[in-house]
């Protein structure tokens, strides 16, 4: 059963924000964690805090093309351009995109039509778009998901955010899985150690996990772990899934393990 971790930061600079690593997370050293876990393939989301994570992400994707791909991001203010986004996804790696949708100025943004462009080439090329957003902002991913229907959409951390704890971690968890009903739209559940009240196997978070996969599906579900925000080991992380949930097993069990995100993103 190949294992893919469908999220991971890698970065080179010392501006890592409080709830990750505060030393650079560079690709050797993932590589050699990854081999630990027994981890065979990492989705990288280039950190927003290094400038130059973008370019590092190609990097690490042309020397290591069994190990990592990107998932890039961009600045949302950018002037609209199709052929900058044509050029940007033909870079080594570079499977999609994914953008962090959460200030007040970002929601504004994401809530009118001025990224339309981003999303109209997104479902041109058919390339997939992760987000970290709140739930408030859910109608309007879904209107987006219907409109562009070849775009495939991804949620970050289950919608989760990093602070919270169960059971106000999942309070909004209805709104979550009502967005099952775009086929285009998959949730990431990644980070899950760290919203949960206990320590490994983290059985607080169970019956969550288990009520995602059955109402998403597990051709939409999919693990991740953000590793570097975490306190748990990276191997954990994977027999969480592996060994201590013992509804999920057979196809399904190698579906939210790797197949499905390497589906989604069209990582052969």
């Amino acid at each position: 059963m190949q294992i893919v971790d469908a999220q991971i930061h890698l970065w080179t600079n010392d501006k890592a924000p409080p709830h990750h690593r505060q030393v650079p997370f560079r690709f050797d050293a993932a590589v050699r964690e990854m081999d630990a876990a027994g981890v065979d393939r990492a989705i990288n989301c280039p950190a927003i805090w290094d400038p130059e994570s973008n370019a590092y992400a190609v990097e690490a994707a042309r020397l290591h093309p069994d190990r990592f791909a990107t998932l890039g991001w961009f600045n949302l203010l950018r002037e609209p351009d199709s052929q900058f986004l044509d050029e940007f996804v033909k870079q080594p790696g570079m499977l999609g995109l994914r953008f962090i949708i959460w200030t007040k100025e970002q929601q504004e943004l994401f809530a009118g039509e001025r990224l339309d462009w981003i999303w109209e080439g997104a479902d041109r090329l058919g390339i997939p778009v992760g987000y970290m957003l709140p739930a408030n902002q859910y109608g309007r991913l879904a209107s987006i998901a219907a409109r562009y229907r070849r775009m495939r959409v991804l949620i970050d951390h289950l919608g989760v955010s990093p602070a919270l704890k169960i059971p106000e971690a999942v309070a909004h968890l209805d709104d979550l899985l009502s967005l099952a009903a775009h086929s285009n739209i998959a949730v990431k559940a990644t980070g899950v150690p760290s919203m949960a009240m206990d320590a490994y196997p983290f059985a607080s978070t169970h019956s969550v996990l288990q009520r995602v996969v059955r109402s998403v599906r597990a051709t939409q579900s999919i693990l991740g772990t953000d590793i570097t925000r975490l306190a748990t080991s990276w191997r954990e992380c994977i027999t969480l899934f592996t060994e201590e949930l013992p509804w999920l097993k057979g196809d399904d069990l190698e579906l939210v393990m790797g197949r499905a995100v390497c589906d989604w993103v069209g990582w052969s």
